[in-house]
């Protein structure tokens, strides 16, 4: 059972980054490896020595704690697919309506390296106030109003996904891992800020700098002639009023935690029932088809939904990696083959993150070591937050921006292996240096 949930897993991977290839959907292999691991874990279970060996209360105990288990992560992983159907929808709302056209306008450049710089620190910046997945799905709506090119808008998107993990890294609210080790009080928000902002933003400068010199040329901006949407010209004053309500809606997500302490997807579904509440009054004199079809439930039907059954394949299937150990047990292997240096430790954990989900890794690392050993603060626990935030950009599957980039800019696997890895390992490594100079010889 333990080689095979693995074998499976692998495969269903392979599936996917073959995804072009094979003409298969991504989301379909996604489904099937997920519901693949969980029947493997049950099944193999069922079929160990031990298993027979025990009573029948001894039996359903087992099956109880699978079923208990499973639930766990379906509760937590609809947290993650109820925030970005939320998300979604709002920055789908603002787009339908012209919205994003007052960033857009503002843009004029066509220097293809200066738009990448542009693009990434907005969303350096946007990813810390926000959060990393947040800011990669209103920057990928705004991609697709800036540029026309496959190509130039897969190279935006793989930047996007460097730029809001590496922002972040370094916010407790910017990626779901940081948050889990402010709340778990392994950080504080001052200290994790000054450890890691440098290293964070040396994460992205350098494959910036380097993007520098190796891309040149312009990109070809999308046609005008297709701006208006079912025929219709939005006013300015309208586009500024969905604009600000989205932008405010975001905005206010962590504020909503931060506050009620409820999960994120409970404050953009606040904001998403506002929003819907506003356009359908500000619309209700209108004639119908603008009515019914740039209402919320029309564009409910234009949101990426394979992106969010792709989300739930890959989280069942390391749901299941989690639940039967594997995760643990390669925790464990690495703290003995490393035997307490963080700095292979942490870059290691990262650079896994970018095949594994780093939720479960990061829950592993504060499940085998307590704050008696590595107390609030300890360079352990920042160097973990670095690593664990930016590694995932490896791949594009490997971070929940790089998996919604995926879905909303249909980004090849191969491709972003090809194009974007090297620049994200090269970052990450450099961030890595950057934060052993800050805190060893600075």
């Amino acid at each position: 059972m333990d080689l095979l949930i693995i074998v499976v897993f692998i495969i269903g991977y392979t599936f996917i980054a073959l995804e072009h290839p094979l003409k298969i959907d991504k989301s379909a292999s996604a489904l099937l490896t997920g519901v693949l691991c969980w029947l493997v874990l049950l099944f193999g279970i069922e079929q160990m020595p031990v298993y027979s060996s025990l009573n029948e209360e001894q039996r359903a105990d087992i099956l109880r704690f699978l079923d208990h288990s499973l639930f766990e992560h379906v509760g937590e992983i609809a947290e993650i697919l109820f925030f970005l159907i939320g998300a979604m929808t709002i920055v789908e709302l603002v787009d339908q309506h012209e919205g994003f056209r007052v960033i857009t306008d503002r843009i004029r450049s066509l220097s293809r390296v200066r738009l990448l710089w542009i693009i990434s620190i907005i969303g350096f910046i946007a990813s810390a106030i926000l959060d990393n997945l947040t800011t990669t799905i209103v920057l990928c709506a705004l991609i697709r109003r800036l540029l026309k090119n496959q190509e130039d808008m897969w190279l935006a998107g793989g930047f996007v996904v460097l730029a809001a993990n590496a922002g972040g890294a370094w916010s407790p609210i910017g990626d779901v891992t940081t948050i889990m080790l402010w709340i778990g009080g392994q950080i504080t928000t001052l200290h994790v800020i000054k450890a890691t902002l440098m290293p964070s933003l040396v994460c992205l400068l350098v494959p910036l700098l380097i993007a520098s010199y190796t891309l040149k040329g312009q990109v070809e901006p999308p046609d005008k002639n297709g701006e208006e949407h079912n025929g219709y010209a939005w006013a300015v004053h309208e586009q500024h009023l969905i604009f600000a309500m989205g932008t405010l809606g975001l905005l206010f997500v962590p504020v909503f935690k931060a506050v009620t302490h409820y999960p994120p997807f409970m404050g953009v579904l606040l904001s998403l029932g506002f929003i819907w509440y506003v356009t359908e009054y500000i619309h209700r004199d209108k004639p119908e088809e603008i009515r019914t079809g740039f209402s919320v439930a029309n564009i409910l039907r234009r949101i990426d939904t394979p992106s969010v059954l792709f989300f739930l394949g890959i989280l069942l299937a390391v749901g299941a990696l989690s639940t039967s150990g594997h995760l643990s047990v390669l925790a464990d292997n690495l703290d003995h083959v490393f035997q307490g240096n963080i700095y292979p430790l942490n870059t290691l954990i990262g650079m896994l993150s970018a095949v594994v989900d780093n939720v479960p890794l990061v829950a592993a690392a504060m499940g085998m070591y307590p704050l008696d050993k590595y107390p609030t603060d300890h360079d352990f626990w920042a160097l973990l937050a670095y690593c664990a935030g930016t590694g995932g950009s490896m791949l594009v599957i490997g971070s929940a921006a790089g998996v919604a980039a995926m879905g909303l800019l249909r980004i090849n696997f191969i491709w972003y292996l090809r194009r974007i890895s090297l620049y994200a390992i090269i970052g990450y490594l450099a961030g890595v240096g950057a934060f052993y100079l800050q805190h060893h010889a600075l």
